[in-house]
């Protein structure tokens, strides 16, 4: 049987909660959601719809951090990656078909169940300034 979550009460934080504390303010900027992505040349990309939240928040904002893991139910295993760096929205062109192209070759369903059409999605390019990695060799 796998590890089984308990809800954190009283003092009782791990040791690395410590420093995961945010100000309301910021808190509100914060946005976790998975996306399908694709590496090339070094840069991460992915697609959004144009009105989502986090493209708003990437156009008054362009400063990104991304993780790309791979889960474990044994915390051991745990691989991942953080980049943070800076966002670029790409609406149209070729650079955009290209990178749609790079996505549809790696998630097949994208195409019938969530079409990238140029007019709804924008691509977002994220240039990374800082990497880290834990598990990964």
């Amino acid at each position: 049987m796998g590890a089984q979550a308990r809800p954190l009460t009283g003092n009782a934080r791990p040791s690395y909660a410590s420093g995961m504390r945010l100000k309301k303010s910021l808190a509100k900027l914060v946005a976790w959601e998975r996306v399908c992505h694709v590496l090339v040349d070094g840069k991460l990309y992915f697609a959004s719809d144009t009105g989502a939240r986090k493209v708003r928040n990437l156009k008054a904002n362009p400063q990104i951090a991304v993780s790309v893991d791979l889960y474990s139910d044994d915390w051991s295993n745990l691989k991942g990656v953080l980049l943070q760096g800076t966002a670029r929205l790409i609406e149209k062109g070729p650079h955009f078909r290209k990178i749609r192209r790079l996505l549809y070759a790696k998630y097949p369903q994208y195409p019938a169940e969530a079409a990238l059409e140029e007019s709804e999605v924008v691509v977002v390019e994220v240039t990374p300034a800082r990497v880290f990695s834990w598990g990964v060799e």
